[in-house]
């Protein structure tokens, strides 16, 4: 069940880097829709977070992690799960990382940091509040920073919040958390 948990959480974790992806405003490269248009219109299609992801170009990033995780089934289960989502940007700010942590052997470590971002039940943006401690599936706590209209998570700054799914919520950030 545990492990079930922990592939959910990294699933979710990959999803939401996917959506952050789409907050880019580059209109050439994402068709001229933006992140949250993108992401509705995934939300509308699919249904749970990895379909979501799948049908978002933006999230691909996550999707591949969540993959080479083996957390895609856990991310299809019912939930709910929160996913704080890091966009495909921040996957790349990783640089020579994200390519070892995708390699089969160190599977169980990138399963580690994809369900860091993933918290059990659901947490909309009006839910959270300044200070609040998110116990995360891969088990340590996330802070939730509020100053203003900026919302942050461990520093990472949420670039899109509450794109909902069957399964969940996801919140796009600009940061891949570690534990």
């Amino acid at each position: 069940m545990l492990k079930r948990t922990f592939l959910l959480a990294a699933c979710l974790l990959a999803l939401g880097a996917g959506v952050a992806a789409c907050g880019d405003d580059d209109d050439d490269a994402n068709g001229g829709a933006t992140t949250t248009e993108q992401a509705q219109e995934g939300q509308a299609a699919a249904g749970n977070i990895v379909a979501v992801a799948t049908k978002t170009p933006d999230l691909s990033t996550l999707v591949e992690a969540v993959e080479a995780a083996g957390l895609v089934e856990t991310l299809e289960e019912p939930g709910p799960y929160t996913v704080f989502a890091p966009t495909n940007e921040a996957f790349e700010a990783l640089g020579n990382t994200l390519d070892t942590l995708l390699e089969p052997a160190n599977k169980e470590e990138l399963a580690e940091i994809l369900t860091y971002h993933v918290v059990p039940g659901e947490l909309t943006a009006s839910q959270l509040s300044d200070g609040q401690q998110l116990k995360t599936v891969q088990g340590d706590s996330l802070e939730v920073k509020i100053d203003g209209e900026e919302v942050t998570i461990n520093g990472a700054t949420v670039v899109t919040p509450d794109v909902e799914a069957s399964n969940g919520v996801v919140h796009v950030i600009d940061e891949v958390l570690t534990p």
